[in-house]
This record gives structure tokens, C-alpha cells and sequence, in this order.
């Protein structure tokens, strides 16, 4: 048996119109899941050459910030092995350092992790399924300009440590993935600069940026059955960057 074969397994990915959720989300595809995401803008918008393939996935529209629409929303399918929350945001130029803005970005990377999860609970409980959430390396440092992101990124690890606990006895493990440095749009602001690109990639002992693919593989593996003994953990993917 292949652990890692999620042939007909029913999965759905917050966040997996773009960039790292893009990238789990095909991962799953190509191993034979039936694939659903879930993003912010209408499909026609999303573009594979800028890191939102959409070929081959299941696509709904659906703003997480709104606990309501997270309830209101369709089910993908008629039940759900693996959930992948990696939906997230940030606001630069002091723009989080506004409570307006602090509360946005803590709406869509936090809050929105528990709606999420609290929807898809029961089917998950049906199928022993498990969450994998999705947060950063922020959490375990300083953000320079932006507080918002870091105590989000930083919420997600408590909260995956608390549902982990909460739900081993029904069967749902919930672990976590958190990225370093990953190539994407939300990632321009210094992989288009040489010069912070340069000193970013100095601080990174494996001198290369993360891709989505390198994300996927740790998520694969917290989804599978490899991990079955593995809740409320997480697992940092950063090619060293925190050591």
C-alpha cells in the first residue's frame, strides 16, 4: 500500500487559489484526491502563470473573514477526509499598526481558522479525517512592521495545539505546517527587491527560497496515514531559516 495515495480521498483547501494552497492543492490531485478550493475573488480572475492554476480542481467563492458565510457555504462534497486551511493575508506600510487593519488581517489568519474548522467538523468525525493548518515562521519571531500577521501566525499554533487535543478522542487530528520564506505573490514586496532578496536568501542556511511544491510534501505527509499518531503539532519547513 502506497501511505501516500489519496485516491478518492475528498479533499478541500482554503486558501488554494494561489501560491502555497495552490501548490497542496494540486499535490493532492496529482495523488488521486478529488480536490475542491476555496478563494476570495471569482475564478475567471485567477491566472496559472501568476500561481492560481485552477485546472482540474472544484472552485468556490467564499470570503472566510465572514463566520456566516464560512456556515452558508456549500459543501464540496458529500463528506470530507482532509481540510487544509491556508488561507491568509497582510497589510503593509504600518497598515496593520490601524485597528481597522490589525482586525482584518486577524479576521481572515485566525478567526477564520476556527469557523473553518468548526463547519467541517462532523464530517470530518464521520470520516477520521484531519485538518492541516497552515501558518508561518513569524510565529516564532518578531514581524518587523507587521503585528497583525505575527500574532495571527503565532494564534494559529496554539489553536492547532488546543483542537488537537480536543478532538483526538473523535478521531481528528489537527497538525500544522509553517513555512519559511515560500516564492509566491504574497512574497514580492522582497523577492523583487535584489537587495532584500540577497539578504534573505544570506539568512537562510539552505540559500534558496521555499517553493509551494516543498510546502505540499510536509502537508501530504500530516495528512496521511505516516502520521497517524501526530496531532497538534508543527512542523517548520524553512530550508533553516529559525535555527
Amino acid at each position: 500500500m502506497n501511505d501516500m495515495d489519496f485516491t478518492g480521498k475528498r479533499v478541500l483547501v482554503v486558501g488554494g487559489s494561489s501560491g502555497i494552497g495552490n501548490g497542496i492543492a494540486h499535490a493532492f490531485r496529482e495523488r488521486g484526491a478529488r480536490v475542491a478550493v476555496w478563494g476570495t475573488r471569482e475564478a475567471a480572475d485567477y491566472r496559472a502563470e501568476e500561481g492560481s492554476d485552477l485546472s482540474g480542481l472544484a472552485y468556490n467563492r467564499v470570503d472566510v473573514s465572514d463566520s456566516a458565510a464560512v456556515a452558508a457555504a456549500p459543501s464540496p462534497f458529500d463528506g470530507l477526509d482532509v481540510l487544509v486551511l491556508a488561507q491568509g493575508t497582510v497589510l503593509y506600510r504600518k497598515g496593520e499598526f490601524d485597528m481597522e487593519g490589525f482586525r482584518k488581517v486577524v479576521s481572515v489568519n485566525l478567526d477564520s481558522m476556527m469557523a473553518c474548522s468548526m463547519r467541517f467538523l462532523e464530517d470530518l468525525k464521520a470520516s477520521g479525517g484531519n485538518i492541516v493548518t497552515v501558518s508561518s515562521t513569524s510565529a516564532f519571531h518578531a514581524t518587523r512592521g507587521n503585528p497583525a500577521y505575527n500574532a495571527s501566525k503565532a494564534g494559529v499554533v496554539a489553536l492547532t495545539r488546543t483542537l488537537g487535543q480536543a478532538w483526538a478522542t473523535d478521531g481528528v487530528r489537527v497538525n500544522c505546517l509553517a513555512p519559511g520564506l515560500v516564492d509566491t505573490k504574497l512574497t514580492k514586496v522582497t523577492t523583487e527587491h535584489p537587495d532584500r532578496l540577497a539578504a534573505s536568501l544570506r539568512s537562510i542556511p539552505m540559500h534558496r527560497l521555499g517553493t509551494p511544491a516543498d510546502m505540499a510534501g510536509a502537508v501530504l505527509f500530516l495528512a496521511s496515514p505516516l502520521a497517524s499518531y501526530i496531532t497538534g503539532q508543527t512542523i517548520v519547513v524553512d530550508g533553516g531559516l529559525i535555527l
